[in-house]
């Protein structure tokens, strides 16, 4: 069994939504450390005076606040915001009906974390795409490790034969600990053609919403990276 472990991301780029679609049971990692001025709660679309940012304030109270702890600032009404700015800049977008559609329930549910909010919007969206992998949340696990330990401890809980990790993760993994674990190791590829976009050049780092907004249900096809993963372990 392929399992796939990524932190809690809001309306991440399509190459998450691959990495799901790459994978038998996919974990959100919601009980590490919150970092701010990340991608927990803020992701980017284009616009016509460039790439700008859709951040959900949250309230920030220490340094070893857990993702799943994070709650939202409903302050000041973001989900007004976010959806006026995604009708004003991908309004011209073929299929920016589709986006709102997906987005407008989970932003009237009153979520109370980011980690909510993102695991809510990841399963609507994954239904618009048509994929079907199960998605669970690390916390359900009650893991006791730390690092490439804890990762080991939460594979074996759910019985992996492969581990699919993001690239970045090879400066700090343990690779050997798979091997002994009896654990393949793979490292995703991101590699996408590129789709018809708003605004100037294409721009590959931006949220799912602007995929939909432009491809509408044909983002299913360009949805897998034309780069396999590579095995490095077991």
């Amino acid at each position: 069994m392929r399992v796939g472990i990524i932190q809690s991301n809001y309306l991440p780029w399509r190459g998450y939504f691959d990495f799901i679609d790459d994978v038998d049971v996919f974990v959100v990692h919601d009980d590490l450390q919150f970092t701010k001025g990340d991608w927990r709660n803020r992701n980017r679309i284009k616009t016509p005076q460039g790439v700008r940012w859709l951040t959900v304030p949250v309230h920030y109270r220490h340094s070893a606040q857990l993702i799943g702890e994070t709650e939202i600032d409903y302050s000041r009404n973001w989900p007004r915001d976010h959806r006026n700015l995604i009708a004003a800049c991908l309004g011209k977008a073929p299929f920016v009906r589709d986006v709102l559609d997906l987005l407008d329930p989970e932003f009237d549910a009153g979520h109370r974390t980011i980690s909510e909010l993102n695991v809510a919007l990841l399963a609507s969206t994954c239904r618009y795409l048509r994929i079907a992998t199960p998605l669970r949340l690390s916390s359900e696990f009650h893991l006791t490790g730390a690092k490439t330990e804890r990762l080991i401890e939460l594979l074996t809980k759910l019985g992996a034969t492969t581990y699919v990790s993001g690239p970045s993760a090879r400066a700090y993994l343990e690779e050997r600990r798979f091997d002994e674990a009896g654990i393949a190791l793979e490292y995703k590829e991101y590699a996408y053609q590129p789709y018809p976009q708003l605004w100037g050049p294409y721009e590959t780092a931006v949220s799912i919403v602007d995929t939909i907004a432009n491809c509408g249900p044909a983002a299913r096809r360009g949805l897998k990276s034309a780069r396999r993963t590579k095995q490095v372990a077991a």
